[in-house]
């Protein structure tokens, strides 16, 4: 069984440590994945506003977000404007391109993205995803081949601005198989590969998984008969959870699971259906989400 492994690097911390750490766990396992990163500003520290919604405080306690990600991180952005994350770590990003990972953008402004993106324009939107595509170009000395949308928030005119770019393929949603967005009636010729499985933070706390039996819930999700598509993050796997990550590759291993990057489950003869994607909440995530429609 194969399953893709995506890494989102959300922010300058993640991306500073989390990545390398990361590169060597994976080179470890003899794995390739995809990597999407956040280039822009780190403003997540702006993220804390929403402690005033019940749902989001939760999610942040039940996680214990501030030993998990660190207070550095939680107040990336708060008093004065957050670091652009590609002028510190842009060596580091060529450096995964260059030990044969698949790279895709994630953001130019992570958190603007993810809490504005319904009330962003076409123009600010096409501005966003130029932006961040031209500086990870630079950064990594080529194009990024794919992009995936922050928080699993997109909208119709965000598919239709990532269509104007040489994207193979986009991950901007949660779903069940590959397929191509429905947009106005009509299909768009970039197909999406969704996340099909949880991340750590919308598991952790509920029904009994905790960090002594989170390994094993997530090795009884991989299904053969289904698409699987794993997230992790760069600031939890890479650096809080590097340990238990670890062991988790092991115990995948010994068991046939292989990793691979997302773009290699794009075969000639993939039927690929077509459907709209929709706004739901999924359990675990605090607000709406981008999900596949199903029939």
């Amino acid at each position: 069984m194969i399953a893709g492994l995506r890494i989102d690097a959300d922010t300058l911390r993640g991306t500073r440590y989390g990545v390398p750490n990361l590169l060597q766990v994976l080179a470890g396992h003899g794995i390739t994945a995809s990597f999407f990163f956040s280039v822009g500003p780190d403003n997540m520290g702006r993220h804390l506003k929403r402690l005033f919604r019940p749902s989001f405080l939760i999610k942040m306690l039940r996680s214990k977000a501030p030993s998990l990600y660190g207070w550095d991180l939680l107040l990336k952005g708060t008093l004065w404007p957050g670091p652009v994350i590609v002028e510190k770590t842009g060596q580091i990003m060529r450096s995964v391109a260059e030990a044969g990972h698949e790279i895709g953008l994630h953001a130019w402004d992570h958190h603007a993205w993810q809490t504005r993106i319904d009330s962003m324009g076409d123009n600010e939107v096409h501005l966003s995803i130029k932006r961040g595509f031209d500086a990870l170009a630079r950064a990594i000395g080529n194009i990024p081949v794919c992009s995936a949308a922050p928080g699993w928030r997109c909208s119709d005119r965000a598919l239709l601005a990532k269509a104007g770019f040489p994207f193979r393929y986009n991950s901007d949603c949660r779903g069940e198989d590959i397929f191509y967005p429905v947009v106005n009636g009509k299909p768009l010729s970039q197909p999406q590969i969704p996340a099909t499985l949880p991340t750590y933070d919308e598991a952790i706390g509920h029904k009994g998984i905790s960090d002594r039996n989170y390994n094993e819930y997530m090795i009884s999700l991989l299904k053969p008969e289904r698409l699987n598509i794993l997230t992790i993050h760069a600031e939890v796997e890479g650096i809080a959870c590097l340990g238990m990550f670890d062991e988790f590759l092991k115990m995948a291993g010994s068991k046939g699971i292989s990793f691979a990057p997302l773009g290699s489950f794009l075969t000639k003869d993939l039927e690929i259906r077509h459907a709209p994607i929709i706004k739901k909440t999924i359990e675990g995530r605090e607000g709406w989400v981008s999900c596949q429609a199903t029939s």
